[in-house]
């Protein structure tokens, strides 16, 4: 236990400087001790209290992966590619943006939700509904929702489900949109991660199965080389073609995400998602190592009073709720429960990999949030402000940045023309003025912490371009993860009325419902690349709300799952996230849908333009013509109808689990939606590593298979499918 004592005490080290004594600076060393002592402690004592008196696990239980295997979506897959893929899927643009936008507040309320809401909220929901869903033959969200809430419940349910997945990568393909415009670097890079996936699915699958390592070191060096190139990339004359617009990248995107969700999953998405997990998790620790030798010294407040106010230049509200819905990811996301009910639990080898998978895996986003948090904040403030706040307020120029950043009466700060263009100079732009969207900024705080350890000032813009380039790449894996998750939803929701769309083996299914949900998604993304007050921001706080309500949807069926199989106080693990969750994101549909504030509410900005054409206005704010503010009347009246379709699915949902809560505790409606039991004929370590004993067990079941080579699973599948095309 002495190793568990230095631990904590690290963890409340962390704690103590960030959160008690702190000064009038704070060091970013502290926040790193605060958040990997804390994880390790939860990831030990609460996970492991979860998974032996609430989860139970059983690896004598095959799971869908081996009873349903088909080779293409239900595959078993080594648990250290599929916590890659699941963590690849789970971090897109959330960790990285908000706590970007919401450092607007200061550093210390985005860190204790972070931290804290991962631990008792976020992890805890991605775990829970991982094994129920693993339980259920992987079944998606809203059908396991249909199939414990009832016709009522259940229809709430899918409809919330899908409209609220389709904005949720809408968003995620935007950020990635606007990351990657005009660099031909991010474009390079971020493109050759496709052919080396497509080469690692192959070379593991056929030339050397089972040879994860091997294959590993080889992706990594390809990497390796696709980021280096890219800087060569940038000073050669294929830079200009590879300077694509906003709208061509969009289209780019679109068609890579429905190629995405039809190939098989071990061709493309796992090794792409586990070769981008390497970049991921390698450039989160070497920020955290570089923050622990560099100690950079923050100087933004605890809480600042936007927090209060709510009258920010970044986003407008208050800390409650809009901290909570701003930070959408990190400390909790609905979106992490469609692929623990999508892809992941149709790959997962056995019942204990789920604590390391689904817990473990939002513990590590929950890093990359707080990395990103410390980056942001250790930029000058009225750089950060510069950048953040919108072109209206800045007009687009040094100048008009510079008046606005020192009219806002910040402590300290007094920012001069000189810093913005020097800053800029550095990092190779031509303007860091109004780079909205929290990922340029994230890029600067990257740069200039780890310009100080490899390179110096000479080196900032390549830290910057490499930042661009791994936000791109880390969001994009979400994009192609969701799109295919998307396409299980609506299968299973269709297959209510259409039976067979539930085969996920049908490949006519398979094409159609991935192009519907295409289809949705990248319409939202076009309007977004298209809105003339930028979609990322007035987007990404529909995405926030939506992205929590569905949250806590997920929380309510697991709570009726677990009420059913006769818990009663140990569903205080669920509940009270679930009614925590429920109120923030109910409060802020609320505002978004009532407010009369134009900064907050849709259907006030809506009537503000609406009476603006009216009155014969040819311009307002961002939009300078008349087609341009006719697009935002028509954007903000989607946006405030969306809003209002997803609280009221999501109240409904809620609802309805309480009553069905009520009814298990009082022993009522008591229902087994779980598949049928069927014995395992496979072994796989439940951690990260294996231990001697494992290993043995492991090598004997090769042994086995080896000698009985017509048992193995892709063998077996193909001897069935062969007796079937002889019976046809």
């Amino acid at each position: 236990m002495a190793i568990w004592a230095i631990i904590s005490l690290i963890a409340a080290s962390g704690w103590w400087f960030t959160a008690i004594a702190r000064g009038e600076t704070v060091n970013g060393i502290w926040f790193v001790f605060a958040a990997v002592g804390s994880y390790l402690i939860a990831y030990r004592f609460y996970a492991k209290y979860i998974q032996d008196k609430f989860v139970k696990p059983d690896d004598k239980r095959a799971t869908p992966a081996e009873y349903d295997y088909n080779g293409r979506d239900f595959v078993p897959t080594d648990r250290r590619i599929l916590y890659g893929h699941h963590f690849a899927a789970i971090a897109g643009a959330g960790p990285l943006v908000g706590p970007v936008l919401a450092a607007q507040m200061g550093y210390l309320p985005g860190t204790i939700w972070i931290i804290v809401g991962v631990i008792f909220a976020g992890a805890v929901q991605d775990y829970l509904v991982l094994v129920i869903s693993m339980r259920r033959g992987g079944r998606s969200l809203g059908q396991m929702a249909k199939d414990e809430l009832g016709t009522v419940g259940g229809i709430a349910a899918l409809v919330a489900t899908l409209s609220i997945m389709l904005i949720i990568v809408a968003i995620l393909a935007m950020v990635v949109v606007n990351s990657l415009a005009a660099s031909s670097w991010g474009v390079w890079s971020v493109g050759l991660t496709i052919p080396i996936a497509l080469f690692m699915g192959f070379y593991l699958r056929y030339i050397r199965p089972g040879k994860v390592m091997e294959v590993s070191m080889i992706g990594i060096v390809l990497l390796l080389l696709a980021i280096i190139s890219g800087g060569w990339i940038e000073n050669s004359s294929l830079s200009t073609a590879l300077h694509l617009g906003r709208p061509f990248l969009a289209w780019v995107i679109i068609i890579y995400g429905a190629t995405a969700a039809i190939l098989p999953v071990w061709m493309l998405l796992a090794p792409r998602d586990y070769l981008s997990t390497f970049m991921k998790v390698g450039v989160i620790t070497m920020l955290a190592l570089a923050i622990i030798v560099v100690r950079p010294v923050i100087t933004v407040p605890a809480v600042t009073h936007f927090a209060t106010a709510g009258n920010g230049p970044v986003f407008s509200g208050t800390i409650f709720p809009f901290l909570f819905v701003t930070i959408a990811c990190g400390a909790l996301s609905g979106f992490h429960a469609t692929i623990s009910s999508g892809t992941t639990p149709k790959l997962i080898e056995k019942e204990s990999q789920a604590r390391l998978i689904g817990y473990g895996g939002m513990l590590m986003e929950s890093f990359v949030a707080i990395m990103a948090l410390v980056a942001a904040v250790s930029v000058d403030q009225g750089i950060y402000y510069a950048m953040n706040s919108p072109i209206a307020a800045t007009q687009g120029t040094v100048e008009g940045a510079v008046a606005f950043v020192n009219q806002l009466g910040l402590t300290g700060v007094n920012l001069q023309p000189e810093t913005l263009t020097e800053t800029a100079r550095l990092v190779g732009e031509t303007s860091v003025v109004s780079r909205t969207g929290g990922a340029p900024t994230l890029a600067v705080g990257l740069a200039t912490i780890m310009h100080q350890i490899f390179g110096g000032q000479s080196m900032m813009s390549f830290w910057y371009h490499f930042a661009i380039m791994f936000e791109a790449l880390f969001i994009l894996t979400s994009v192609d993860a969701g799109t295919r998750v998307a396409r299980f939803m609506l299968s299973d929701a269709l297959g209510n009325f259409i039976p067979r769309m539930k085969d996920h083996s049908w490949t006519l299914g398979s094409w159609i419902t991935t192009l519907l949900m295409v289809a949705g998604w990248g319409s939202i993304l076009l309007m977004g690349v298209y809105d003339p007050l930028g979609g990322i921001n007035t987007l990404f706080p529909l995405f926030g709300i939506a992205n929590q309500l569905l949250a806590a949807v997920a929380l309510s069926i697991c709570l009726v799952v677990f009420a059913r199989k006769g818990y009663t106080w140990k569903l205080l693990i669920i509940f009270i996230p679930m009614v925590f969750t429920a109120i923030i994101t109910v409060y802020g549909s609320y505002l978004k849908i009532f407010s009369a504030d134009p900064k907050i509410g849709y259907w006030a900005n809506h009537f503000r333009y609406k009476d603006a054409l009216a009155a014969g206005k040819t311009e307002l704010g961002a939009a300078k013509s008349v087609e341009a503010m006719n697009t935002v009347v028509k954007n903000t009246a989607i946006q405030g109808s969306l809003s209002i379709l997803f609280v009221v699915c999501a109240l409904i949902v809620m609802i309805v689990a309480c009553i069905r809560t009520v009814q298990a505790l009082q022993g009522k409606n008591l229902i087994d939606t779980e598949d049928p039991y069927v014995d395992s004929r496979m072994y796989a370590p439940s951690g990260m590593g294996a231990n001697p004993d494992e290993k043995i067990l492991v090598k004997q079941w090769e042994e086995f298979y080896a000698k009985h080579p017509e048992l193995d699973l892709e063998n077996s599948h193909h001897a069935e499918l062969a007796k079937e095309s002889a019976k046809a």
